[in-house]
């Protein structure tokens, strides 16, 4: 029932007006003067005021002035009463903000005609600012609780969700949750750009919400990470749906005309055994997540209370490694080269090492990884490549004038672009000639930007620096993939080179691999060389040189050179020949 106001000082017309009013339906405030009037409608707040203009102590200009002062009756509609109005009278009116004039004396029609019109226009307006508060309140909504590329429920709508279970169920409510990684989508998005790896992600959480029920949650919490919450705590089920997850992520997306085969990486804890928050619950997924991206990916793990002892001595290990540059901790190893056909030491592969305070000597394999995640690969490779090309050059002044050292370049020195100028510098203070240094990269690293490594191998080998690829064949390229770039040496992977003498498959590869290698006049280089047999193998089919412990184990600087000094080329191939 909308509520009415009248002001009017004349007793007559204040019955008369209120009486009209009730019989219509209306609920009727009076006020026989201005000032009663604004308390009246402080106190009721009205949805209309009609008020008379000429009245003793405040008139009703001086009402409506101040009814709209505050922030209650501002809006409220304003219906003048008058027996003469000027245009003066009017315009001031209007100019305060009144809706309508009524003149004295008024018709029935005219008062419920004016009434009628104000109460349905303020009823529109009313209508239209609801309207509009409620689609900002959901376009609110939207920016808190849902992902702005996907669409899914965000971490904050997931939250709320765990909640609302535990709250149903009760504290110790069984809960699982899946936290799903897209394995290397920043290649992705380096390669083919944001908006093509944007549209992928809508792809996969398309494919994700179509693998849940109803009363299951697919969430997109960061970057590639997506989370699964399921209300129970069924291993058996959580197996099932990983395994179907795989399974339809790894189908082909076809975007833009490039067809992509994408993988993920699955940790998958339960509540309350692993947690009774989500934050424990997601941080605890995400430690047996990454679990499985250590191992390569493309698989799933559940989380075990061990895994936290493991994650916590990587974050230890990662905090360590930030200062063992500055506290020279860093060793370089070296591990010699042998010419197959001359049997003499060509060379040498410098090899970092981490002399841990307390955990002792780290192999690269696990503080690498951390250094790529932090940023210090970069200052790390400069120092090695220092290092190496300094010892190298006080062996040579010691004698052993031709010897050349292979030092590994990292994908985040490719992309400097001061690179060159880096090289140029250390090979001047060291003073080793070009001819002697040899860059490593990784098959992998040249693959993410081909057009770019052509670039900077083309300009450090115009300097007379030989350019090895390392780990030939792990990559999944092939020598026509990467025959446009400008290196001279590939090194053949020690997975190919142990299955030599046991595989036929693989030994045909590998013979493969060195024919075509020296079709290209590149020479071919065998790591990880251990037996006679794999070496005889090697030398028959015309590899070139050989590195592994046949010959030598990585050692330091200092042992490296006495090696030099004792080694006898006739020991080698004396060996060779008596077997």
């Amino acid at each position: 029932m909308p509520k009415i106001l009248v002001i009017e000082d004349d007793p007559l017309i204040l019955t008369s007006l209120s009486k009209l009013l009730i019989s219509e339906g209306y609920q009727v405030y009076t006020a026989d003067n201005g000032i009663k009037g604004i308390k009246a409608a402080m106190e009721n707040q009205p949805d209309l005021v009609i008020c008379d203009v000429m009245m003793p102590e405040l008139d009703g200009y001086g009402v409506l002035k101040e009814l709209r002062k505050h922030r209650p009756t501002a809006n409220v509609p304003f219906i003048f009463l008058s027996a003469l109005v000027s245009r003066n009278d009017l315009r001031r009116g209007m100019n305060l903000g009144a809706d309508d004039y009524l003149l004295k004396p008024y018709t029935r029609k005219e008062v419920l005609d004016a009434v009628n019109t104000r109460l349905s226009k303020q009823a529109n307006i009313t209508q239209h600012y609801v309207m509009e508060l409620k689609e900002a309140e959901e376009r609110l909504n939207s920016l808190l609780f849902y992902d702005n590329v996907t669409r899914l429920p965000n971490r904050a709508l997931l939250s709320q969700r765990f909640s609302w279970i535990n709250e149903v169920a009760g504290a110790n409510a069984s809960i699982t949750l899946l936290s799903i990684s897209i394995d290397r989508l920043n290649r992705i998005n380096e390669s083919l750009g944001f908006i093509l790896g944007d549209n992928l992600l809508r792809v996969i959480g398309s494919r994700l919400q179509r693998l849940i029920t109803d009363h299951d949650t697919v969430a997109r919490i960061q970057a590639g990470q997506f989370a699964i919450l399921l209300p129970y705590g069924d291993k058996d089920q959580a197996t099932k749906l990983a395994r179907t997850i795989l399974g339809k992520l790894a189908e082909p997306v076809t975007l833009d005309g490039h067809e992509l085969v994408i993988t993920c990486s699955i940790g998958i804890a339960f509540s309350p055994k692993d947690g009774t928050d989500l934050d424990t619950l997601l941080k605890n997924a995400d430690v047996a997540l990454n679990y499985v991206q250590e191992r390569g990916g493309d698989f799933f793990h559940f989380y075990s209370a061990g895994m936290s002892h493991k994650f916590m001595e990587q974050v230890t290990l990662q905090a360590n490694l930030r200062q063992a540059l500055q506290r020279d901790e860093f060793r370089v190893f070296y591990q010699p080269q042998i010419n197959l056909r001359s049997g003499q030491v060509v060379g040498v592969e410098a090899l970092i090492r981490w002399e841990h305070p307390e955990r002792g000597l780290i192999l690269p394999g696990e503080f690498i990884p951390l250094a790529e995640e932090t940023n210090l690969i970069g200052p790390m490779s400069e120092w090695v490549l220092a290092t190496a090309c300094a010892h190298v050059r006080a062996w040579q002044e010691g004698g052993f004038a031709g010897l050349r050292v292979g030092v590994n370049l990292s994908g985040r020195q490719l992309t400097e672009e001061n690179l060159k100028e880096k090289v140029i510098r250390i090979l001047e203070d060291t003073g080793l000639p070009p001819g002697n240094l040899e860059l490593e990269l990784t098959e992998s690293i040249l693959l993410r930007d081909m057009g770019a490594a052509i670039s900077t191998l083309s300009e450090l080998k115009s300097l007379g620096i030989h350019i090895a690829i390392d780990d030939f064949g792990t990559g999944y390229s092939s020598l026509s993939q990467l025959r446009h770039l400008p290196f001279d040496t590939l090194k053949v992977d020690r997975s190919f080179v142990k299955n030599v003498t046991e595989k036929s498959e693989t030994a045909a590869i590998t013979a493969a691999i060195i024919q075509m290698a020296h079709s290209l006049n590149l020479v071919v280089i065998a790591e990880g060389v251990e037996t006679i047999d794999e070496l005889n193998f090697l030398r028959r089919n015309n590899c070139d040189e050989i590195q592994g412990f046949i010959v030598g184990h990585p050692v330091p600087h200092n042992e490296l050179f006495e090696f030099l000094v004792n080694y006898k080329t006739e020991f080698f191939t004396r060996h060779i020949s008596n077997n």
